[in-house]
């Protein structure tokens, strides 16, 4: 399996899923179809499955016209039925998702919305977080409540350390400023920033990110009570 990251819009991550041995992908969150198109064009890939984490535009912006051309299904939460456009298959928290080589656990991580899921490929070592957790961030309460985004975060935070983290947005500067603003001492920290602007100044995505990078790293990660965690996602609003 291979995942490709796409850019879409100004700061939007997609990702093709990519099962080789079948020659078929899966989309997470295409924002606009363009991208994605451009990409499978003059490959032999077939689009079968587009898989959405929530229902914001900006992460289903791209359904109906890749369904259109391509035919793919749409999968998305059960409890978001009304709110995922063209969607055709209903998932639910802990079920597996399979079709061939393709294997997802779905994982209900409410908070930033109330219908957010995560995708985690476990044979792959790969979640697809959205917008509940970010390379060195967490999403912003739309939706849901501080304790909602504390246990989702707490539930990505017991996935194996190896873990691949593929996020919705390309955030991971200005989220370092806020993590080292708060965490001065953080060597761990430090050497991530470096990392992070070496790849941003070559032209490459900061993501994917590691759960172990992130218990290392990301403030909100590191809040163990829900009153610390609650003044930092505050405060982050406002940075």
């Amino acid at each position: 399996m291979k995942t490709k990251i796409i850019p879409c819009l100004k700061d939007n991550y997609s990702y093709l899923i990519i099962d080789e041995e079948n020659n078929i992908a899966c989309v997470v969150d295409p924002s606009e179809a363009e991208p994605i198109i451009k990409y499978l064009e003059g490959t032999q890939i077939k689009l079968k499955f587009i898989l959405n984490t929530h229902h914001h535009y900006d992460h289903v912006g791209g359904n109906q016209k890749l369904k259109e051309k391509y035919g793919a299904s749409v999968i998305g939460y059960k409890g978001d039925k009304d709110r995922i456009p063209g969607i055709d298959i209903l998932v639910n928290d802990q079920e597996t998702w399979v079709y061939k080589n393709f294997e997802a656990k779905i994982i209900h991580i409410p908070g930033h919305t109330l219908g957010h899921i995560c995708f985690y490929f476990h044979k792959d070592e790969s979640v697809f977080s959205g917008d509940t957790l970010f390379s060195l961030g967490c999403g912003r309460l739309f939706e849901g409540t501080y304790k909602q985004m504390f246990d989702s975060l707490k539930k990505l935070k017991e996935l194996p350390k190896n873990t691949k983290v593929f996020c919705g947005h390309e955030y991971t500067l200005q989220n370092s400023k806020f993590c080292v603003f708060h965490d001065t001492n953080n060597k761990n920290l430090k050497n991530k920033i470096n990392d992070i602007k070496i790849k941003l100044k070559a032209g490459l995505p900061t993501i994917p990110t590691t759960i172990k990078d992130e218990l290392e790293c990301n403030i909100f990660l590191r809040s163990d009570n829900i009153e610390t965690f609650s003044k930092l996602r505050d405060l982050k609003d406002n940075f």
